[in-house]
């Protein structure tokens, strides 16, 4: 008798707000006026390859004063303090202590707009929320959020034993459509990146960083964000 189990594994997790349609509408427009503005919003000091196509606003979105802004953080929040207490078997009290840092900010693409392969050092969880994504072939890779396998030197050796490996074992990467309300969460670990969007109207999201500090266990001189 065989046992297999998936020795080791990296989470990717999904929520879905419901009915947000109109939130999201709000948030296009917002971006769009946003980034209509050019510098005034966007982020000056970027350093992962990405070309005019894309906008990048700057990273303290989550602190803009819009009620739809404050709605969506809130949904994000929820979603990633319900997964880290999943995953570390947390109760509600300890959750209550756990307090955040972050950063977030929005991407505006247009056709070509491409974001390239890239991590978020100095963070413990990242997440892309999607405002929308229309206008392309949505059986094209076309803007796809795709994350790259880890465990890239299993294809060190490839042969018939090795070649067809399910999911979670096979050497391939995960590429993923996102919709429409959809937020992907992942270890700040993981290397990824966006494909070039090939469509004629705007793929929209909203990233955010993420790490942690117990409360009551810091010293008093060392800062949260």
């Amino acid at each position: 008798m065989i046992q297999m189990i998936s020795a080791f594994a990296a989470p990717l997790v999904t929520a879905q707000m419901q009915d947000c349609e109109a939130l999201n509408q709000e948030l296009r427009e917002l971006f769009m006026a946003r980034a209509a503005e050019g510098d005034k919003y966007r982020n000056k000091t970027p350093f992962v390859d990405r070309n005019d196509a894309l906008y990048e606003s700057n990273f303290r979105l989550f602190d803009w004063p819009h009620d739809c802004i404050r709605k969506l953080r809130d949904f994000c929040w929820a979603a990633l303090y319900s997964t880290v207490g999943e995953l570390n078997g947390y109760d509600q009290a300890f959750l209550a202590r756990l307090q955040v840092a972050y950063e977030a900010w929005f991407h505006l693409t247009r056709r070509g707009g491409f974001f390239a392969a890239h991590n978020h050092p100095l963070h413990s969880w990242s997440g892309v929320y999607c405002v929308c994504h229309h206008g392309d072939d949505p059986e094209s890779d076309s803007g796809k959020l795709t994350f790259i396998n880890p465990f890239s030197t299993n294809t060190m050796y490839i042969d018939m034993g090795s070649a067809k490996l399910k999911p979670p074992f096979g050497g391939g990467h995960r590429k993923i459509r996102l919709q429409p309300g959809q937020l992907v969460m992942f270890p700040s670990w993981m290397l990824h990146e966006v494909l070039p969007y090939d469509g004629d109207d705007v793929r929209i999201t909203v990233a955010f960083n993420a790490r942690f500090r117990l409360a009551g266990a810091e010293r008093p001189d060392e800062p949260l964000g």
